[in-house]
């Protein structure tokens, strides 16, 4: 007769096993894929995420358009005449008062970037129209001026400005 001692493993004891690492491996196939669902989809992602815009090639004078959050963003670089005509006018007359130094970032003067949908209606302003030498709204005849406020027309505010930082001197970053 045959003694089996405790510190021998037998066949039941590998079935136990072998059992046990198909059972660990087929919960982690099931949760792997579950857990993964509940992260947010990469589009949904990508429209909330910040961007970097490089500011190099924007000469001055000129307007670009970038999108942020299916939004239109006018990054306009400004000339020291722009610079100064928003400088030199009395907010006290403004119907949405803000100076011009509200509006920028200490340093970075000749940069606005504001969000480009007019206020009265969301409809999108053109660039470097109206009196003002700002926006125009053709839409409803809304004038923003060279720092995106509101001088004449239905509008009630000032262009929004987006939350943004300078990362370097020719890098901006929304978001």
């Amino acid at each position: 007769m045959t003694t089996v001692s405790s510190a021998e493993h037998t066949r039941r004891d590998f079935l136990y096993v072998a059992t046990g690492a198909v059972a660990a491996v087929g919960g982690a196939a099931v949760l792997v894929p579950l857990i993964a669902q509940m992260n947010p989809d990469a589009s949904t992602i990508a429209a909330g995420a910040p961007i970097d815009v490089d500011l190099a090639p924007v000469g001055e004078g000129q307007v670009i358009k970038v999108f942020w959050r299916s939004k239109p963003i006018f990054i306009s670089h400004r000339t020291k005449k722009e610079i100064d005509e928003a400088k030199n006018v009395d907010v006290a007359t403004l119907p949405d008062p803000q100076t011009d130094a509200q509006r920028t970032k200490e340093g970075h003067e000749p940069w606005l970037v504001v969000i480009g949908i007019c206020t009265h209606l969301g409809c999108i302003p053109l660039a470097h129209q109206g009196e003002y030498g700002g926006y125009f709204c053709p839409c409803h005849g809304s004038v923003y001026d060279t720092a995106g406020r509101i001088r004449k027309g239905p509008a009630p505010k000032n262009l929004e400005l987006p939350p943004y930082s300078f990362v370097s001197d020719t890098r901006i970053r929304i978001g």
